[in-house]
Formats: structure tokens, C-alpha cells, sequence
């Protein structure tokens, strides 16, 4: 914001000669006081210990190095080109609350109602550690303002709902009121009890006092409901009133099972822990638009990450799981919007509250500044303690969206040395995989283990889960878990496709594959150090489909550009995925190929949601002539119809409906797609990952189901049959996306909206989500003559194929006149 005065022989001299008021003030200084004159003179100008000081926008008085909390919002106001002068940019952060004190930048800056007025827009009790190059006890009175000469309090009234009213859960109502106060009102807070008033939640905070707030009404039935409003005046006084009785919330009714929220309730922070901030106007700043191929912001537009609430699939499927479990999506919402969750947003548990800066998905502000609920005495940072006792309950897990979010807007990663233009903290846990398993370990809380191998039973209804606990919930995905009980998790393997940087080319974390280490700089700040351990913000996964139809559903929202190349990377990743291997035998008459399919990641391969993703071998067999006279795991591109053959291998976990529960909520006891309702793994035959044992899988609710695995198997075979006559066989990995049943599931069981109709149109026109082939290879299969008479046996010379040890590296190339039987020898 503004650069310390450097005071230089000659240059001192001239510099004398020039108006005092250009020395002491550098531009975006100068203009905060010509938009501020008031504070001229004060001791946001001037200090005893450091004269002209930049401690209103910089943590160092000196200037330079981190910006304070207003200083910069100022910087992004400035850069987003929306005002006309940087005057104007800078009054625009008047109503702001930049450090969250509870009293905005312009009461701080301006009134004359306290008696330590104008008090550091940027500063509060808790960052001023943070301060440099100036007399800490010389601001520490000026950090809040207080001492007001107004002592009386504004007066409130609760208007409506003021008790005896019925309202109906999911529906939009006014709650009103008045509040007067000869100061003013700054703000109004409203809270929610739904206990008779024995403890209370935020609606909102920071809502002008117009008298009315629209309330979508939230799935907490009961007759004891009590709407609070407290109203703060312009001198820091509070007043507040209630409901004078209590009024009745009706529950959702129509789903298949009588969920709540309550049922969703989960420890760790709660909504309205503090406000996010939005990519596309304060980090692209500058953490983007200076080079595509390392800057973190084009990287994760470009992810799924990014797109976590603009997926079209999970919008249909949300729709369907709020049908048959009433406020379920607030689980789901959790991860795939934190920020809107954290903000409030998710109380509309089927996403009608969502803002377009929530469709950002999982983005920067909130991972940035994510705590890890389990506290380690020097390792953590030494803030995180009153983080963690703010809260009502601490996670007992790394899992099902369990998030601790710390209301200081201070940015955490993995640097100590950052030399950020905002404040920043120094955290492992952003190097640690444990901050992954938050979202990617997930359970349904509706459910418990009753202590039988495999067996779930529902809870009561309208409760929350009684622990909590992972391992005590119904397993829906657990990827972060898989990765716990693997070699990567216990020492590293070498990877090198993956590593990056890495000059070992050891892999351990989440991180080391899905943000590998590249060469770059973090930011475009001029003199930004290169780092050879840059992360890499493509965060990719192996989903290919959906950037094909998100600039469809959100044309204004996405970049073409992004997206693709976010799908060039997931394909990429995919063809690192696995390895393949193929062996010619002999059955009789009849030649044989066996596949060994090899997992070369650190989790079940496939991973993630279970309904829609797979991989299948397709197995092709030719004779002499190059005729097709065998196939296994045929799939049509024009219908999305993969072949359930007798021989085919299709790797995909199948939850559903077990035989205890069919007849409670009526469904058929089978594999289903109704997710939040499926209580048992009818299969499992995904690839373990390296260091895979059936003890620790079944442990961490993973095992195999319906096939098995030996300890320390990473590796799967399947050994195929020919006709006589095949004389090559062609095999090719492949893997999806989704599938076809499960794209007709979502649009056939939608009653509610068009999510799953207007999914299956979008699949239905852009490929059916192409699936990749992984790896595929060739080998001949010619056989030995057999039968008595024939005299000696002569066999002719069979080709397996090994593991290309050049994978990935290598590319073959060649051309033919026509299609023939091609043999190429490696030494």
C-alpha cells in the first residue's frame, strides 16, 4: 500500500525542498487521509514512535510485507477497477467490518461517540502480535473502540413471529421488528432458539435495520421456537428483544425417511463463524493472470474443485437425496460450498440459497484457512487454541466435512518465509493429508454400526448422530482412509510420474500427487521468490466428463479454457493410474490371456463416489485374418451401453438396501442408487492400493466384498478364454466417469425439479462421459497343436507382454497401409 520513506543523501535534500505533505505521504496513503481528513493528525497519521507511520493498511509500520485486514481489502477495492479514483475505492470499504471488532471501518475511522475514536480499521486484540517498527503500547488502546460517551442501549421489539405461530419448515417468512436508538443503529443480529431459549444460533448478522428480514424457515421442527433480534447503536451499545412467546416450526414432510437437521448436526464450526471471500475479485489479484501453466488461481478454476457446487450431476443427485431424506443435503453441502455453508446459506438444504460466490466451490478463502482440529503443541499454530475452544464440539475425525475454520481472515499454507501483501500463518496441517480427509472421507450420519461385521442401523430421527465418529456412521466414501493403511502413508513409494519435483521421486501425501511440487512463483508480486516446491492448484482427480457440459449450465460463470484444461489433466492422471501386464497360455484347445492389472495410486482404484464411477477391461480377440471373433466389455459410444458379459471385469463398489431395512422404508432389498438410504456393500472389487492388508481395510470399513484380495495384493487378474483360431488378443483399461444407469437413475427418480432431466440431455449430447482407456496393450496368443497321431508336439514361440518399463515416457509410433498384425520387440 505505501513504501517507507528511505531518506538518501542528495536525494534527502531535494526531497527537503518538497511540500512536507508529499514526504509524508505516499499516494494510497495520501488518499486515505483525503478520504478520511478527520483522521488527520490522529494517531492513525502520526505516532511518538514512528512518525508518518503505514500502520493503517500494513502490519509493518514501515510499510511493505503483509497488508493488515483493511489494508487488504483496500488493495483489491483499488485493483478491481469498480471506482474511479482510489478515494473512492477506499470510502467504499466504509460499512465494512475489515478486522472484525464488530464496528465498521467507518465508525472506527470517524465517530465521536468513543472516547478512543478514531481507533486501527485493520487491527484487533489478537493480530496486533503481528505488528512491527512501532511501540506496541502505543496502538494497543486503539485496536477497538470503546468507552463511548452514549451508555444507553437501543430499544428493540420483536414484531413477528412473536410467539403462537405456525410455521412450515422450508418455507420464506418475514421475521420483523423495530430498533431505535438516538446514536443510530449500526447493525442488527438475528438468532434462532428452537429450545424455548435456552441457547441460541445465528440467522444473520450485519442486516441493515430495515425492520425485515426474509427467513427461509429451517427443517427444526418443535413448538419452541424463539426469533431474537439484537441491535447495535452507533456508540457500541447492544439492545435486544424476543419473541414475548414461543411458535411452532412444522417438519418437511414427504420423504421416505423423517429427516432433519438436527440429523445433520456435526461437530466442529458452525455457520456464521465469519465471511469468505471470492476468488475472481480478491486472490486472482495476485495469485492469477501472470502465467497459466503454475499460478494457483487458473489452476483450480479449471478443477472440479472449483465447479464442486456447479457440478450438474451433483445438483440431480442432491435433488434426489432431499427427496428421500429431508435435509440430508446439508451434509453434502458442506463440502461442495463450504463458504456458502460457513455463511449460511445451506439452511435451503436442497441449494436454493446459493450465490454465484458460493458456486466456487471448495475455493481459496476457505482452505486457506482451515485449522486442524487436532491440536499439536508445537507443530500448531499457537492461535489455533482459541479456535479450537470457540467451539461447541471438537471433531473427532478428519472426515465428513467436520471443518474448523478460524474467523481471522489471516491466509494459512505451507510457507514460513511468505513475504504476503495480507497476513499469513505458517501451517502443517496445510501439508498434511489430514486436511484432504476432511471432505474426502464421508459417512451418513443416520446410520450406526450395531457391532455386527457389515450391519448399520438408523438412529433415532430428529437427533444427531450420538459420537459422531467415522467409524460409527454408514461408509459412503473413504479414500482418505484407504490412503492411512498404504505404503504411501507409511515411509512414501517411489512414483516418480507423480512426484513432481520431488528429486526422489517419493510420494507420501495427497498433496505430493494431486498438488505435485512444479518450479514457479506463487504470486505476481514483482521480486517473488521461484520456489522449486510451488503446489501445483490443479487438484485434479479423474473426472472427464463434466467440464464437457458445465459452460452449458453456467455460461457466464466458467472458462472454456480452464475446463479443458483441468480434463486434459484428469486424463492424464487416469493414464497414470494403473499399469497393465498381459500372459498367453493355453486351455486346451483354446489360447489365453490372463490381465494383471496393477493400482499405482494410493487408494482403491477407482476411488470416490461409489454410484457412477468404474473401469472394465475390454478384451478383443482376432484371428488370422484380423477378423473380430471374440469380445469381452464391449461398450457403445452411441448408447452408453457397457456389456455385462459372462466374462466380463468391471471394477465398481455397489452399495444398498439390505433385507433388514427394505420393508421399513419400502425399497427393494438389492444394490441401489439412493444413496443416502443404502445401508450395506453388496460389492467391492476395486484394486487395493500398495500396503493393503483385508485386517486394516476391514478396519477402516473398506474391505472387499464379493471378491478377494490377498495381504499386500495391489494387483488384480483375470484370465480370458478364447475361441480357437484367435491369434492376438487387444485389451484397454478403461474408466468412467458415470454411467448410463446412473445418469437414467437421477433423471427417472427426480420428482422435484429438472436437475436429473437436464443432466441426462447435457450426457445425452456430449459423448455419454467418454470414457478413457487407461492403458491397453497387445499380445499373440498362437497355440499348440494337440491330439493323438500328431506326432512330436510343436509349439510355436508366444510374446507375453511385461510392464513398459519406459511407461509413461515412451511413445511408439507407426503407420500401416491397412489394418495387420503388428509385433514390436523392445531389448
Amino acid at each position: 500500500m505505501c513504501t517507507p520513506r528511505r531518506v538518501l543523501g542528495v536525494v534527502a535534500i531535494l526531497l527537503a525542498l518538497a511540500p512536507v505533505d508529499s514526504l509524508a505521504r505516499p499516494p494510497i496513503r495520501k488518499a486515505f487521509f483525503d478520504a478520511y481528513p478527520s483522521a488527520t493528525g490522529t494517531r492513525l497519521d502520526i505516532l511518538a514512535s514512528n512518525p508518518g507511520h503505514c500502520g493503517v493498511c500494513h502490519y509493518d509500520f514501515n510499510g511493505g510485507g503483509p497488508r493488515n485486514a483493511f489494508g487488504a481489502k483496500v488493495e483489491v477495492a483499488i485493483n478491481s477497477g469498480n471506482y474511479a479514483t482510489t478515494i473512492a475505492a477506499i470510502q467504499s470499504l466504509n460499512g465494512d467490518d475489515s478486522d472484525v471488532d464488530g464496528a465498521p471501518n467507518g465508525v472506527e475511522i470517524t465517530s465521536l461517540l468513543y472516547t478512543n475514536t478514531p481507533t486501527f480499521p485493520g487491527l484487533k486484540a489478537g493480530n496486533e502480535a503481528l505488528v512491527t517498527n512501532v511501540t506496541i503500547s502505543e496502538i494497543t488502546p486503539y485496536l477497538t473502540p470503546m468507552g463511548s460517551t452514549d451508555t444507553t442501549p437501543p430499544v428493540v421489539a420483536v414484531l413477528s413471529p412473536n410467539g403462537g405461530n405456525v410455521l412450515a419448515a422450508n418455507t420464506t417468512t418475514a421475521i420483523t421488528w423495530t430498533a431505535t436508538d438516538a446514536s443510530g443503529i449500526a447493525s442488527v443480529s438475528i438468532y434462532l432458539s428452537d429450545d424455548g431459549g435456552i441457547s441460541f444460533q445465528p440467522i444473520s448478522f450485519a442486516e441493515p435495520n430495515d425492520g425485515t428480514f426474509n427467513w427461509f424457515v429451517p427443517n427444526r421442527p418443535g413448538t419452541q421456537t424463539i426469533v431474537r433480534v439484537i441491535a447495535k447503536d452507533g456508540a457500541g451499545n447492544y439492545g435486544s428483544d424476543w419473541s414475548d412467546g414461543p411458535f411452532t416450526v412444522t417438519g418437511v414432510t414427504g420423504g421416505i425417511v423423517p429427516t432433519t437437521l438436527r440429523d445433520m448436526d456435526l461437530p466442529g464450526s458452525h455457520p456464521f463463524v465469519g465471511t469468505f471471500e471470492d476468488p475472481d475479485v480478491n486472490c486472482v489479484t495476485c495469485h492469477g493472470n501472470y502465467s497459466t501453466a503454475v499460478e494457483p488461481w487458473y489452476q483450480w478454476k479449471g478443477s472440479m474443485m472449483a465447479q464442486a457446487m456447479r457440478d450438474p450431476l451433483f445438483l440431480a443427485c442432491l435433488a434426489v437425496a432431499e427427496q428421500d431424506a429431508p435435509s440430508v443435503g446439508d451434509l453434502c453441502i458442506r463440502c461442495h460450498t463450504p463458504g456458502g455453508w460457513l455463511e449460511g446459506r445451506s439452511v435451503d438444504t436442497g441449494g436454493g440459497l446459493v450465490t454465484a460466490k458460493d458456486r466456487q466451490g471448495v475455493q481459496c478463502d476457505f482452505c486457506h484457512r482451515l485449522v486442524d482440529p487436532d491440536y499439536q503443541a508445537g507443530v500448531s499454530p499457537p492461535a489455533d487454541v482459541a479456535v479450537l475452544d470457540s467451539l461447541q464440539a471438537v471433531p473427532p475425525n478428519h472426515a465428513n466435512g467436520q471443518f474448523v475454520t478460524d474467523a481471522n481472515t489471516a491466509k494459512r499454507g505451507p510457507y514460513a518465509d511468505a513475504q504476503a501483501s495480507h497476513a499469513f500463518i505458517a501451517s502443517a496441517f496445510h501439508r498434511s493429508s489430514d486436511l484432504c480427509g476432511t471432505c474426502h472421507d464421508v459417512s451418513n450420519p443416520v446410520f450406526q454400526y450395531d457391532g455386527s461385521p457389515g450391519r448399520y442401523v438408523p438412529n433415532a430421527f430428529d437427533t444427531a448422530h450420538p459420537d459422531a465418529d467415522l467409524r460409527n456412521m454408514f461408509p459412503v466414501e473413504r479414500t482418505f482412509s484407504e490412503w492411512t493403511q498404504t505404503d504411501y502413508a507409511n515411509g512414501g513409494v517411489f512414483a516418480p510420474q507423480f512426484a513432481g519435483n520431488k528429486a526422489d521421486g517419493i510420494v507420501s501425501t495427497c498433496q505430493d500427487c494431486h498438488m505435485k511440487d512444479l518450479s514457479g512463483k506463487g504470486c505476481n508480486v514483482p521480486g517473488a521468490p521461484t520456489r522449486a516446491d510451488l503446489p501445483h492448484h490443479d487438484l485434479t482427480g479423474g473426472n472427464t466428463f463434466i467440464p464437457d457440459i458445465l459452460p452449458a449450465f453456467f455460461p457466464g460463470e466458467v472458462d472454456v479454457a480452464q475446463l479443458q484444461a483441468g480434463q486434459a489433466r484428469a486424463t492424464a492422471m487416469l493414464q497414470l493410474a494403473a499399469s497393465m501386464a498381459l500372459a498367453a497360455g493355453q486351455d486346451g484347445p483354446n489360447p489365453t490371456v490372463t490381465v494383471t492389472v496393477t493400482n499405482e495410486t494410493a487408494h482403491k482404484l477407482p476411488s470416490g463416489y461409489p454410484e457412477g464411477r468404474r473401469m472394465w477391461l475390454n478384451v478383443k480377440g482376432y484371428d488370422a485374418s484380423e477378423a473380430l471373433v471374440y469380445e469381452s466389455g464391449a461398450y457403445n459410444p452411441a448408447t452408453g451401453d457397457l456389456a455385462h458379459d459372462a466374462d466380463a471385469t468391471i471394477y465398481e463398489i455397489k452399495l444398498g438396501v439390505s433385507q433388514r431395512l427394505a420393508p421399513v422404508i419400502g425399497l427393494p432389498a438389492e444394490p441401489s442408487f439412493h444413496f443416502v438410504l443404502n445401508d450395506s456393500v453388496y460389492q467391492d472389487n476395486r484394486i487395493p492400493p500398495r500396503g493393503f492388508t483385508n485386517a486394516a481395510f476391514t478396519n477402516i470399513q473398506s474391505p472387499p466384498v464379493g471378491h478377494s484380495y490377498a495381504d499386500g495384493q495391489y494387483w488384480d487378474e483375470a484370465t480370458y478364454s478364447m475361441p480357437t483360431g484367435v491369434r492376438f488378443v487387444e485389451v484397454t483399461l478403461y474408466y468412467q466417469t458415470t454411467s448410463k444407469e446412473y445418469v437414467e437413475f437421477l433423471r427417472d427418480a427426480n420428482t422435484s425439479n429438472s436437475a436429473g432431466l437436464d443432466l441426462y440431455n447435457a450426457w445425452a449430447v456430449n459423448g455419454r462421459s467418454t470414457p478413457v482407456a487407461m492403458v491397453s496393450d497387445t499380445i499373440s496368443v498362437d497355440v499348440v497343436p494337440t491330439g493323438a497321431g500328431d506326432g512330436p508336439v510343436v509349439r510355436t514361440e508366444l510374446f507375453p507382454a511385461y510392464p513398459n518399463p519406459f511407461n509413461p515416457a515412451t511413445t511408439i509410433r507407426y503407420a500401416l497401409a491397412s489394418r495387420q498384425h503388428v509385433r514390436i520387440d523392445i531389448f
